[in-house]
């Protein structure tokens, strides 16, 4: 069975109702299909809005200016209220700081040879060594003894 539903495209006017809706969506950080539908028209309608008249994307623009400076005043506010993670942001996101990345350690140390030659003396590991001969049983143990590979190799 098929049903017939009744379909009347909408009008497609930058109300002033309208306009506010999508500097609203835009206010909150809404972009593209998503602004459309909290701004109450379809994706296609809020693109045909945008294309037929440029108050509609004045008004995302508009709207998205003025979420902007809400959110950098309520961040200055902070900032100048002594919270060091706002300041922080505001100082790497705005103004490009970056914290320094190397440490730079200088020690001065003069090496006397006379002193070098001393220190290495004392590090020296005197020990006792011994001749390791195998006993006389292993020595004459054919079985204690390398023994030649005698493989026949291929002359080219």
């Amino acid at each position: 069975m098929f049903n017939s539903y009744p379909y009347e495209p909408r009008k497609l006017e930058a109300t002033e109702v309208r306009l506010e809706a999508i500097k609203a969506a835009a206010k909150l950080g809404l972009k593209g299909d998503a602004l459309a539908i909290a701004a109450g028209m379809l994706p296609t309608e809020y693109r045909q809005l945008c294309l037929m008249d440029p108050a509609a994307e004045f008004a995302e623009l508009q709207g998205r200016a003025e979420g902007e400076r809400e959110a950098s005043q309520q961040l200055h506010a902070a900032a100048a209220s002594g919270d060091a993670k706002a300041a922080l942001a505001i100082l790497q996101h705005q103004h490009g700081w970056v914290a320094k990345q190397q440490l730079s350690i200088d020690i001065e140390q003069r090496i006397s040879v006379t002193q070098a030659l001393e220190d290495a003396q004392r590090r020296v590991i005197e020990g006792v060594f011994t001749d390791v001969t195998p006993p006389k049983e292993l020595s004459n143990n054919p079985e204690f003894h390398v023994k030649p590979n005698k493989q026949k190799q291929k002359v080219a």
